[in-house]
């Protein structure tokens, strides 16, 4: 098991090492100057020798794999630059405004799990029932919806027409409602899809058969048989679904004006503060690179097959 773990987190560093090496070529490549938006952020017009003495400061007259690897050695003690918009360092931005980020990803992440689970198991148990085909249905207008039409749905219903919540979140607990429904509802039906086509999966393999025959109750060979062996491809959803809350929904954030990441790499695009979007992707391509790894990981616990597997090798 060390050794599994071990022989993956050295396959995602390899990844993780590739995705800060793209981020900055691209970054060192766009058009803008750094030293130029440095001075253009403190509403100065800096003159041409000025510009020339801060790029040779800031290192970038030196070759651009010298620059990588100044850059790359400070990123690994946490040091991610300084942000041109906000002035702070970039990790203290990313940081700031990381609570927010987890309040919202955590409030849709509950609603998915707790709808999704229950529909999903009624429509693959209801399998062409009248239940099913209202499940399926909303299930597949949920997927079919772009979010930020949704969002914005939702912001003109609740909002504007009925007067239920504000219109801007503000980061209080009934501001949280709306975005995260926005967020929890083509999820949920996502989740629901997959779940009812597992449990569709399992319903028809030997043992459930078996266990029928043998005269075991409906409902415990439902939540005692078929569910654990239902929830892995799940597990590989929730684990990407995660990782995309938790590295903030920027449309979603924008439009209800929620104060976390995806609102924050918004803005940093829109007066091109490169480091800041530069930490940005360092801490997605993180996120991902953990959610991997921890979805690994409890296959292994959760699957008997992987770990006899594993003794056999």
């Amino acid at each position: 098991m060390i050794k599994y773990i071990l022989r993956r987190m050295i396959q995602l560093a390899a990844v993780l090492l590739g995705v800060t090496f793209l981020t900055f070529i691209i970054t060192w490549a766009a058009p803008s100057d750094g030293a130029e938006m440095k001075y253009v952020s403190m509403g100065m017009i800096p003159s041409p020798e000025l510009l020339e003495q801060t790029r040779e400061g800031m290192g970038l007259n030196d070759p651009v794999l010298v620059q990588y690897v100044r850059w790359l050695g400070a990123a690994v003690t946490g040091d991610l630059g300084e942000s041109v918009k906000f002035g702070d360092p970039v990790l203290t931005q990313l940081a700031k405004k990381l609570p927010m980020t987890l309040k919202l990803a955590g409030a849709a992440m509950a609603v998915v799990i707790f709808v999704s689970l229950p529909l999903g198991i009624l429509t693959a148990v209801r399998k062409n029932t009248w239940a099913d085909y209202i499940v399926r249905f909303f299930s597949f207008f949920g997927v079919s919806v772009p979010n930020f039409w949704l969002g914005l749905l939702l912001m003109y219903v609740f909002a504007v027409r009925l007067g239920w919540f504000r219109v801007v979140s503000g980061g209080t607990p009934g501001g949280m409602v709306l975005p995260a429904a926005a967020l929890a509802v083509p999820m949920v039906s996502g989740f629901v899809r997959q779940i009812r086509a597992a449990f569709l999966e399992e319903l028809s393999s030997n043992y459930v058969v078996g266990a029928r025959a043998r005269g075991i109750p409906e409902r415990t060979i439902i939540l005692c048989h078929v569910l654990p062996n239902a929830v892995f491809p799940v597990i590989t959803l929730a684990g990407l679904s995660a990782g995309q809350l938790l590295g903030g929904a920027a449309i979603i954030e924008t439009i209800f004006s929620w104060q976390g990441i995806g609102n924050m790499v918004v803005e940093a695009i829109r007066v091109r503060d490169y480091p800041l979007i530069q930490g940005y992707v360092i801490w997605m391509a993180v996120i991902y690179v953990t959610v991997n790894l921890l979805v690994d990981v409890s296959y292994h616990f959760l699957d008997p097959q992987m770990r006899l597997g594993r003794r056999a090798d």
